[in-house]
């Protein structure tokens, strides 16, 4: 078995992990589409407030299509703006360690840092909490029949993952995101 085919293998894998244990927990978000169509919302198992709109950001980066797929290598844009996802124990950023932050790749804010990250087992770089709670937003995500709570970068509004409860503590949450959209930044030139 090739690379590909052994990284798209785990990716499924991985997935239909990720599906079962999302499953295990639908009854905790929203369950009418009146609940969904608000601008925000609290979800009882993470705590986190997600929304349907982008928050107003002064900084905010808007850019065209062309201009996205200019800036961006082609894995880049397919995760980044079309919510795509990286096979599982395959992307960027994994195995990485350092003192430092992760930035999006987008637009360089800084997304999460080095010091929160841990291996989850789950194939995607996993961290507790992100740099500034400012600098993520939240979206309900009801594709492939599981409910998600997506996570996007709150200045370019690009995809970066999602979020799930089953992390360690002290948050019980583990944001599952895609490295490839990721750039890592050692400690001494992350931005604060």
């Amino acid at each position: 078995m090739d690379l590909i085919t052994k990284c798209i293998a785990l990716g499924m894998a991985a997935a239909a992990a990720a599906g079962l244990a999302i499953n295990g927990v639908r009854g905790s978000l929203p369950q009418s589409p009146s609940q969904i169509m608000n601008t925000s919302q609290v979800d009882p198992a993470t705590g986190l407030t997600f929304r349907t709109t982008p928050p107003e950001r002064e900084d905010r980066l808007i850019l065209s299509d062309a201009e996205w797929k200019k800036k961006l290598t082609p894995e880049q844009y397919k995760i980044l703006r079309n919510h795509g996802t990286e096979p599982a124990f395959c992307g960027v950023n994994l195995e990485s360690k350092g003192e430092g932050a992760y930035h999006c790749v987008g637009c360089d804010l800084p997304l999460f840092n080095a010091t929160e990250k841990f291996d989850s087992g789950s194939g995607w770089p996993s961290y507790t909490s992100p740099y500034n709670k400012d600098n993520l937003w939240y979206r309900l995500d009801m594709s492939y029949g599981m409910r998600r709570i997506e996570v996007l970068c709150a200045r370019c509004d690009g995809h970066l993952g999602h979020v799930f409860e089953d992390g360690p503590p002290p948050t019980g949450l583990r944001y599952c995101i895609n490295g490839t959209i990721l750039k890592f930044k050692p400690k001494e030139k992350a931005a604060s």
